[in-house]
């Protein structure tokens, strides 16, 4: 028994050690213009018991960004450089995260990928089909991961919908989608004028409210339909408020035709309050996300439907950094959410409904 004792001794102070000496993941941060970077920035600056990730580099040209930024969140100027390539080859990071803009994406990956570099980009992967594609390509020959991050890949309620509706089969197999993504619009909420710049340009974003927001819809149907590509693509887009975005979309809806399934995508810059929460209907019950915990359910044969809660138990990681992190270094499996191989699929969506969009006809993808 004493044996026993000490040998479970000497395995929990392995661990206790290994878990002590366990090096943060290096990350280089890829532009500061997309103001889902302050995630990264309070993670690494304002947290200093974090072990997940270490920032040893930060990429970005607009100095006065930089600096206001490093006020905000305490880092020293010495860790920006003014190229990304510079800041790779002083800092040599295991990954990088990309918040610049989306259309520069492809330039990230050209960067990274021949250094062995892997990277994660804020949604969606790219601003056109085929810069996802050869994306793809460098990703596979230089064999880095190529990821995109969803702020709804770290809903517990998604995952719980997801093992209802996939795993459980407690809905009946799936026949309706209905995902509502937005806010009541970027300069709305206040957003700041780098952030703005850009995300309101038809070149440097890929459209307006129907690539920012229509992103997540295409996302969790890829997802909930098991990676299927949908038969076709319908889209129709408006601008409410030409007078504020007169380049781009503010109000735009998709729809996903898949053999036995349909995908309504509902994204907008014009939703009274903000909102990212998805439908699941089956053939006897259905699932709703209210936020990333709540839900409501009704099964076949409940009368009433039941609320429900998740955790952050239920996704796969309670940031996308230190997912990235665990991911890494061999400690988690890959995220179907943030695959390269779903977020391929969801570039083809988004492209095709562009499309749609501008022509007023239905887009049949091919097999």
């Amino acid at each position: 028994m004493l044996r026993y004792t000490l040998y479970l001794l000497f395995l929990l102070t392995q661990f206790a050690h290994a878990q002590s000496t366990k090096k943060p993941l290096r990350v280089g941060v890829v532009g500061l213009v997309h103001t889902h970077v302050h995630g990264i920035l309070n993670k690494a600056f304002k947290q200093p018991n974090q072990t997940d990730i270490e920032i040893v580099g930060i990429a970005e040209p607009n100095r006065e960004l930089a600096e206001r930024f490093a006020k905000q969140h305490g880092y020293s100027m010495s860790l920006v450089y003014a190229t990304v390539a510079e800041m790779l080859d002083k800092t040599k990071p295991e990954a990088v995260t990309d918040f610049g803009r989306i259309v520069d994406h492809k330039k990230t990956v050209e960067a990274c990928a021949p250094r062995g570099i892997h990277v994660m980009v804020e949604k969606p992967l790219a601003t056109s089909f085929a810069d996802a594609k050869q994306m793809e390509a460098l990703a596979k020959k230089n064999n880095i991961q190529l990821l995109t991050n969803y702020e709804t890949t770290w809903y517990g309620s998604n995952h719980k919908a997801y093992a209802l509706a996939n795993t459980e089969k407690a809905v009946g197999d799936l026949r309706k989608i209905v995902v509502h993504d937005g806010h009541q619009g970027p300069k709305e909420i206040g957003v700041n004028k780098e952030f703005l710049d850009w995300l309101t340009d038809p070149v440097a974003n890929g459209a307006g409210a129907l690539f920012d927001f229509g992103c997540y819809g295409a996302n969790l149907s890829t997802w909930l339909m098991h990676n299927q590509r949908p038969v076709s693509v319908l889209a129709v887009t408006q601008q409410i408020k030409p007078d504020i975005y007169p380049k781009v979309d503010d109000e735009g809806t998709i729809i996903l035709t898949y053999p036995q399934t349909q995908t309504i995508i509902q994204a907008s810059w014009n939703w009274p309050f903000a909102r990212k929460d998805m439908e699941v209907y089956g053939q006897t019950g259905y699932v709703f996300t209210v936020d990333g915990t709540r839900m409501r359910i009704r099964l076949k044969d409940e009368k009433v439907e039941h609320a429900a809660e998740a955790t952050l138990a239920d996704a796969p990681a309670t940031d996308p950094f230190a997912y990235l992190a665990r991911l890494l270094h061999g400690e988690t499996k890959p995220d179907e959410l943030t695959s390269l191989e779903n977020n391929i699929i969801v570039m083809e969506i988004l492209d095709a409904a562009r499309q749609s969009a501008k022509t007023g006809k239905a887009i049949t993808l091919h097999k």
